[in-house]
């Protein structure tokens, strides 16, 4: 594929506008750069990150190359916003959860309980309310130019028995993230922190009666639904989680203004793979016969969560004035479409 096909194939799909200036010889004539990126994943995403540096490669006449390397080949993954910062790693495809005491707003960055009922409400807090200029000021103090979210998958629950409301829950005890069991707490549901390894063993020998911990492909991909088939939709948060694209920024002011379009626009390339990706993942495991019985949680059982969550939010917004104007912003949207 040339540079002329890339640029076409970019407008067409909505990732940019006005490249034309990007068909300049001089990235060409530039003398070529590289730049080292470690993703928190491991081979699972391979394809998206061997297409995003083949679009920068091929963008930039060749002047312009990524080399990717997996979760912890470099850096430990919760170690890579400071390596980007330092320069240690160019760049990273991270997640903000990973490394809280090191940027104020990074858990709220990654998604809270009940933060957004779906990707249109993200997308208008991130960049309609303006929380993405919040994230990107905080990663700036830290020398790390924020070039985009990319949003996850489904993060939903899967149990052992069937669940007809939140009240149910009350008699399991469920895997939990932090930030989900203190929400789960005040709805006096009991919760356990485990890691992805040990849900198989926990679920089948009875340590715990269901998970939160992804979608119907991260399930699926874990052999969960051998010992728990039952998948019930919150409404909790959708898509589940953000990751980020980062970018060491004295790397990125080095960059001439061609390669910082190219590299722009196959960032937002980048996410939109990534988000495809999970949701195409989602949408195949859930439609393979048999894997899973389905369930929704009712509309007022969802917002039971979004008003449990609050004293997690609060407690962000507590950790600084910025954060304080990021939940200000997530507590404005919430009352605006009937959540709160």
């Amino acid at each position: 594929m040339d540079r002329r096909k890339f640029l076409k194939g970019a407008a067409a799909t909505g990732v940019a506008a006005g490249t034309a200036t990007m068909m300049s010889t001089s990235a060409n004539a530039a003398k070529t750069v590289r730049l080292r990126m470690q993703r928190f994943y491991g081979t699972e995403n391979e394809a998206n990150m061997k297409r995003f540096a083949k679009l920068v490669k091929e963008a930039s006449g060749g002047s312009l190359r990524i080399t990717n390397f997996s979760g912890g080949e470099l850096v430990p993954n919760d170690q890579m916003a400071d390596a980007v910062g330092k320069g240690t790693l160019d760049m990273a495809l991270g997640y903000g959860g990973y490394w809280p005491g090191q940027i104020d707003i990074a858990t709220i960055e990654s998604g809270l309980p009940g933060m957004w009922p779906n990707r249109d409400e993200a997308d208008y807090l991130f960049h309609g309310m303006g929380l993405h200029d919040l994230v990107a000021e905080a990663y700036a103090e830290k020398g790390i130019r924020h070039m985009g979210i990319s949003y996850g998958g489904g993060y939903d629950l899967l149990t052992k028995e069937p669940i007809k409301s939140l009240d149910d829950l009350k008699k399991m005890k469920i895997r939990a993230t932090p930030a989900v069991a203190k929400t789960f707490k005040e709805l006096g549901i009991p919760t356990v922190n485990l890691p992805a390894q040990e849900l198989y063993v926990a679920l089948s020998t009875g340590v715990i009666d269901g998970c939160i911990y992804g979608g119907t492909m991260e399930y699926r991909d874990l052999k969960l639904v051998e010992v728990a088939k039952h998948y019930t939709s919150l409404n909790m948060i959708t898509p589940g989680w953000t990751d980020c694209i980062l970018m060491n920024e004295k790397k990125w002011a080095k960059l001439s203004e061609e390669h910082k379009a190219i590299l722009t626009m196959a960032v937002t390339q980048l996410a939109a793979d990534q988000y495809n990706w999970f949701n195409n993942g989602n949408r195949e495991a859930a439609s393979e016969e048999g894997l899973f019985v389905f369930n929704t949680l009712s509309a007022e059982d969802s917002k039971r969560i979004t008003a449990a969550a609050q004293d997690v939010w609060k407690a962000e917004a507590d950790r600084s004035p910025r954060n304080a104007k990021a939940i200000e912003l997530a507590v404005k949207m919430a009352k605006a479409t009937g959540r709160l």
